[in-house]
């Protein structure tokens, strides 16, 4: 089995390191993948270079074995699409294991518009991390897929979808940013080695 969670990770902050460690031990993960986009398709591109989030990524996980860094999408290039990154991924593992994609409730929301988002399923269950303030959308899709058994994620390849309630921590890289180039710290919400390499490369500061 193994879990896989994307992002641009501009910077990394504990917000998504939070979420990952916490869909890993709900499911019993040991192999849970943070994947750096490249190029986001709906998003601006990264103001760190790809190297420099890598290097954040992978500072940030040093002392977590759960947690892998997967440079897949920087290696690529181009846009980053999420089928094509675990088409990629089943390709390696097989038919047979369990992949685990997991999103945010708010990206959940415009999954329907996502790149070949009606062949997702196929390769993946989908573990949609569930904040208090989002309701499911109205036209009930996603019904057929739904499960709450984990057991139901864990022994079979694909095709669930899942709602997990993680801990809300309302931090973004927006907010991180926005600290930086103002002078201020946005320690605390970040790991202390994340902050050092922003500090020695001189990120965001512009």
């Amino acid at each position: 089995m193994i879990g896989i969670i994307g992002g641009t990770f501009d910077p990394i902050h504990h917000a998504h390191l939070r979420t990952a460690l916490e869909v890993a031990e709900h499911f019993g993960i040991a192999d849970m993948r943070l994947i750096p986009g490249n190029i986001p398709p709906h998003r601006p591109q990264p103001l760190a270079t790809s190297e420099q989030r890598l290097a954040m990524l992978q500072a940030a996980i040093a002392s977590e074995p759960r947690l892998q860094a997967d440079s897949r999408e920087l290696r690529r290039g181009g846009y980053s699409y999420s089928f094509d990154t675990l088409q990629t991924f089943r390709t390696e593992v097989g038919n047979k294991c369990p992949l685990l994609f997991a999103l945010g409730f708010d990206a959940f929301l415009h999954f329907q518009h996502w790149h070949r988002w009606n062949e997702i399923l196929t390769l993946t269950h989908l573990v949609v991390v569930q904040r208090p303030a989002y309701s499911l959308p109205p036209n009930g899709w996603y019904e057929p897929y739904l499960s709450t058994n984990p057991n139901d994620l864990r022994t079979t390849p694909a095709g669930r979808i899942y709602l997990l309630p993680v801990t809300a921590l309302d931090i973004s890289s927006t907010q991180v940013r926005g600290l930086l180039k103002q002078g201020k710290t946005p320690r605390y919400l970040l790991p202390d080695s994340v902050l050092d390499y922003i500090q020695r490369h001189q990120l965001y500061c512009e």
